[in-house]
């Protein structure tokens, strides 16, 4: 008779140490209960439903985006292991647009959008703006395409729910739920003026190019940027989107108004020192030579309180003026000059983006942030980070 070799009788002792471990009081084996009338309250029941119904419906409409750099793009010369990126978009018209944020497909040899229901295209880019983050992409050949309507994110309140749809890690057809944290400009913005959606809604990278939906299915952000830490992302309101669309569509880029100023807030010190009676309007702080505001006769220290009838309380409001107006187009600014108000009429001109100085170190992040113009105030914190 053969003995048991140890591994045998081990195992045999540790079977039964489980089963007696698993017998209770009188040979009964212990489990779990269940209560199968258990329901939640009926408000909270249509509450779960209402959003299930909506993530369902609006997953149709989001896409993944996945992009391949070649060597001579400038994010794989910056860091040669990141070739490939993905992202997350959505359908915006049936004839195969596409948006989704300008870091996402920057630079990109190759662009393959992925629908809901697991088709795969080839696509090619339309147009970007990185001064935004904004991109849109075409696909070809696509049929039966489930388009997401626009909202209005003026009408967006703090506090009201939101959805954000994308891809996050790679993970497929991932929906956060949060809600609208502030109506407000990220810490650092190079975008010009244009105030953007704050959320608690999760937003990782992946994310980046999905769309932020509110309670009645209408897309009113564009994912964009999240905190370093994580706990808030930012998104672009859809109303920047619809304004911004069209020139993307015709032009492949953005012409933004420009006059070629540094500006600042209006301090109380301020008031005393440029003779002025209350803290109100835009600053000029200096005058950059041969530009539309030097060549219309704005000069340093000059404080503008008004464009085309517009009031400014401030710099931001300055930003979004100018740069949405079109270029070319003649304005009265008034402005007040050692306590007298005066009005000088300026020819806007067109924002370029300045290249970094020679010898700068390349950019670590996604190029949709570009330095600081001359248009825009000084930072006064770090800037979130784009999810790539």
């Amino acid at each position: 008779m053969t003995r048991p070799r140890p591994t045998t009788l081990l195992t045999l002792l540790l079977v039964a140490a489980l089963t007696a471990g698993c017998a209770g009081t009188g040979g009964r084996t212990v489990g779990w209960t269940e209560n199968p009338g258990a329901v939640a309250a009926p408000e909270i029941v249509r509450f779960n439903t209402a959003l299930a119904d909506l993530a369902e419906r609006m997953k149709s409409g989001l896409v993944h985006v996945r992009v391949r750099r070649g060597a001579q793009s400038e994010e794989a010369r910056e860091d040669p292991g990141e070739q490939r990126s993905t992202g997350s978009g959505f359908i915006v018209d049936p004839s195969g647009l596409v948006v989704t944020n300008a870091h996402v497909v920057s630079g990109a040899d190759q662009i393959q959008v992925r629908l809901a229901d697991g088709r795969r295209f080839a696509g090619t880019l339309v147009g970007l703006d990185s001064r935004v983050d904004l991109a849109l992409v075409r696909i070809t050949g696509a049929t039966e395409l489930a388009v997401l309507p626009v909202g209005d994110s003026n009408r967006l309140r703090v506090g009201e729910f939101v959805l954000a749809l994308g891809h996050p890690f790679g993970l497929e057809q991932s929906v956060s739920l949060g809600i609208v944290s502030r109506k407000g400009a990220p810490l650092m913005v190079a975008s010009p003026g244009f105030d953007f959606i704050q959320t608690d809604a999760a937003i990782n990278p992946g994310n980046s190019g999905g769309p932020l939906v509110n309670m009645a299915g209408e897309v009113v952000g564009v994912n964009s940027m999240a905190a370093r830490n994580g706990s808030i992302g930012f998104a672009i309101p859809s109303t920047l989107v619809k304004l911004l669309l069209p020139q993307l569509a015709s032009k492949g880029k953005v012409e933004w108004g420009w006059l070629g100023v540094s500006i600042a807030e209006v301090t109380e010190e301020d008031v005393d020192r440029l003779k002025l009676r209350e803290p109100r309007g835009v600053l000029v702080r200096a005058v950059m030579p041969g530009e539309p505001a030097d060549q219309g006769g704005v000069r340093a220290d000059d404080v503008i309180v008004g464009i085309d009838g517009t009031t400014l309380a401030g710099p931001r409001d300055l930003q979004r003026v100018v740069s949405s107006t079109p270029v070319g187009k003649k304005v009265r600014v008034a402005l007040v000059r050692a306590g007298r108000e005066t009005e000088v009429e300026v020819t806007i001109g067109l924002y370029q983006e300045r290249e970094r100085p020679p010898g700068a170190p390349p950019r670590r992040e996604p190029p949709q942030r570009p330095p600081l113009g001359p248009d825009a105030p000084q930072p006064e914190a770090p800037a979130p980070e784009a999810p790539k």
